[in-house]
């Protein structure tokens, strides 16, 4: 048995464990940027890196829900380019 915490993916809502999922934060500032640590302060939230996770966190704006606050479209396309790459 491991002792590894599970997440859970914000969109989907499947639980893995942290190294399968990207975490997202929003720190003191309100900046919004893809945390590659895992470990940056602030508020963050799992999404798993399939292609229909990306484009339903798009559609349906979880960050927002996440968050409990708005984010632009902008930073979306910015968070699912990187999710893309990474």
């Amino acid at each position: 048995m491991s002792n590894e915490r599970l997440r859970m993916c914000i969109v989907c809502r499947e639980h893995s464990d942290k190294k399968t999922l990207v975490r997202i934060v929003r720190n003191k500032n309100g900046e919004i940027f893809l945390d590659k640590t895992g470990k940056a302060n602030g508020r963050g939230a799992y999404v798993c890196t399939s292609a229909e996770c990306v484009e339903k966190l798009k559609k349906t704006r979880a960050l927002n829900r996440a968050f409990k606050c708005e984010i632009p479209t902008e930073v979306y396309d910015m968070i699912g380019e990187q999710i893309e790459r990474s």
